[in-house]
């Protein structure tokens, strides 16, 4: 039951952190452009937008994976 503890605890962390750091990012204004990247899908009509945000969803989807495969590589290890 510790390790579950140590877990949340540890998960809380990685959350604070990437918050702050998404807060950071937004505010710098010419940083990181989550949300306009090669592969986002765009299209603008006469009254219709559609967006489908594939590249960011990609990105995201292969850092979150790596954070959590190097989290549990960590966990293992302990």
């Amino acid at each position: 039951m510790e390790e579950v503890g140590k877990m949340l605890v540890y998960g809380g962390i990685l959350l604070i952190i990437t918050g702050l750091f998404i807060i950071i990012i937004s505010k710098a204004g010419s940083g990181f452009p989550i949300g306009r990247l090669p592969g986002d899908i765009y299209i603008k009509k006469d009254n219709f937008v559609f967006y489908f945000p594939l590249g960011t969803s990609l990105l995201i989807s292969f850092l979150l994976s790596a954070l959590s495969f190097l989290f549990f590589l960590i966990m293992r290890k302990q």
